[in-house]
């Protein structure tokens, strides 16, 4: 199960993730918002990380106007390791190497079929694990206040 959230200025990239998705058959939970009025993106940052947390979704995808707030108030829900991508590459490194659970998307700085094959390639790219497990251990450390330097 995927997550989808935007604010007013991701929201058509995530409308058009999500007939990308209709069209695969992959089952998602769209968090809102429901159309391109001003909202806070926190909000629905918040609301599909805990899915994600929770368990009732893997991955999610958030979209705002740039992908950065939107990731940044991401980030802070414990559990979540959420990166900004704007081309083909950071989305499939941010997977193999980062295992982050969350792509962010920006609507004013990729166009739409950008936003489709991003999402792609991060739903269908796995995590390498070996030497960059330890490097992902280490961020939760650090989110869970043990890291030791």
């Amino acid at each position: 199960m995927i997550v989808l959230a935007s604010d007013h200025a991701g929201f058509p990239l995530k409308e058009e993730i999500k007939v990308f998705l209709d069209g695969k058959g992959v089952e998602y939970i769209d968090c809102g918002t429901d159309s391109t009025a001003s909202v806070d993106y926190a909000k629905f940052a918040q609301t599909a990380c805990l899915k994600v947390t929770g368990g009732e979704a893997d991955k999610a995808i958030l979209c705002c106007g740039t992908g950065i707030g939107i990731s940044m108030a991401a980030n802070k829900v414990k559990g979540i390791r959420a990166a900004v991508c704007t081309n083909e590459f950071m989305a499939e490194m941010t997977r193999r190497h980062n295992n982050a659970n969350i792509i962010a998307l920006g609507g004013r700085i990729i166009d739409e079929p950008t936003a489709v094959k991003l999402a792609d390639i991060f739903l269908n790219t796995e995590f390498e694990g070996d030497r960059h497990t330890k490097r992902v251990d280490m961020i939760t450390a650090i989110e869970n206040g043990t890291f030791e330097l």
